[in-house]
């Protein structure tokens, strides 16, 4: 009897044994801890990018670009609006990781992006030389507490600067005889 338990327990475990071989490590597969994306262009990772839009015409760009290289890197960011290109950039100093969009660096502005929270926005990245790559980017609105802070704000227009000078009075009409 007891051998029959001892022999059943060892085929027991060797099956289990044989069962976690064969199923993959999910612990080794990269994936995004956030709301944002990752990707890599070149040796330039860039991690986390998503935009945020209160209107669904203008968004800030959240995402931290880490730059291995011993040489600082300009980052072109581009993304369409239906008929137009435009290409921002982002400094990546060497050696460092930096965070756009928030922080110290304030917003990273996509003017007229023209995409509506709850729908995902092309962004493509390059720099110098590289293959860029298009990511497609989650817009989200600042219906979370941790994004309400960073909704897009379009640069003002500057209000015109009023001078105080002496007046000069207005001439006063000559009465006709």
């Amino acid at each position: 009897m007891k051998v029959r338990a001892g022999a059943a327990a060892a085929v027991a475990a060797l099956v289990m044994l044989g069962v976690a071989a064969c199923a993959p490590i999910t612990t080794l597969k990269p994936y995004d801890p956030s709301d944002g994306v990752s990707t890599t262009v070149g040796q330039v990772k860039v991690l986390n990018a998503l935009v945020l839009t209160k209107s669904g015409v203008d968004g800030n760009l959240l995402f931290s670009a880490y730059n291995p290289t011993d040489q600082p890197i300009q980052l072109n960011v581009q993304f369409d609006d239906g008929s137009t290109r435009t290409t921002a950039h982002a400094a990546l100093p060497a050696n460092a990781t930096s965070d756009f969009g928030y922080g110290k660096k304030g917003q990273f502005l996509l003017p007229g992006l023209g995409v509506e929270a709850g729908s995902l926005a092309q962004i493509y990245f390059q720099y110098g030389d590289e293959p860029g790559k298009q990511v497609t980017v989650p817009v989200l609105d600042g219906a979370q507490p941790q994004y309400a802070d960073l909704l897009p704000t379009p640069t003002p227009t500057p209000a015109p600067v009023l001078t105080a000078g002496p007046v000069t009075p207005a001439p006063s009409p000559t009465p006709t005889p």
